[in-house]
């Protein structure tokens, strides 16, 4: 199997909303305030509004991430993204990023698997693609280096 880049993603995020207790674990919400991203075959910028990330923390400390956004493509292609992930680590490692710090992300585990919707012509490759994802959260917000599968 191999895989080729498909883009870098960088999302600005608003602080998080707490919803707390919830029978599997504690759940945030984390609005998306903008972002872009840009790779080989497109370019553009995240859409505010109605995208943002559900988090699970489990009682096991694994993040459970289900990201939700809407891109728009520099030629106003709109691409809907959905992704699912993990991430976790050593809780000192952990700490510090829910402090906001900056992590190596070589010191933790953040893993996604992104896929898309379009009805846009060009794009309509992206309907027929699995990805794979390795994120940086950094204090404005996550970085995803996404690669395509072949």
């Amino acid at each position: 199997m191999n895989t080729r880049l498909l883009m870098t993603l960088r999302v600005t995020v608003a602080a998080p909303q707490n919803i707390a207790g919830v029978p599997h674990g504690t759940r945030r919400t984390v609005p998306i305030t903008g972002g872009d991203f840009d790779g080989p075959w497109l370019r553009g910028s995240v859409l505010p509004g109605g995208s943002g990330d559900w988090l699970l923390l489990r009682a096991d400390g694994v993040l459970e991430l289900d990201f939700r956004a809407t891109l728009r493509t520099d030629d106003g292609a709109l691409i809907s993204m959905r992704s699912f992930g993990l991430r976790h680590g050593p809780p000192e490692v952990m700490e510090a990023l829910a402090r906001g710090e900056a992590v190596e992300p070589a010191a933790y585990y953040f893993r996604t698997t992104p896929r898309f919707e379009t009805s846009h012509p060009k794009y309509a490759f992206l309907n027929r693609r699995l990805a794979v994802a390795t994120g940086d959260r950094r204090a404005e917000g996550p970085v995803y280096t996404i690669h395509e599968l072949h």
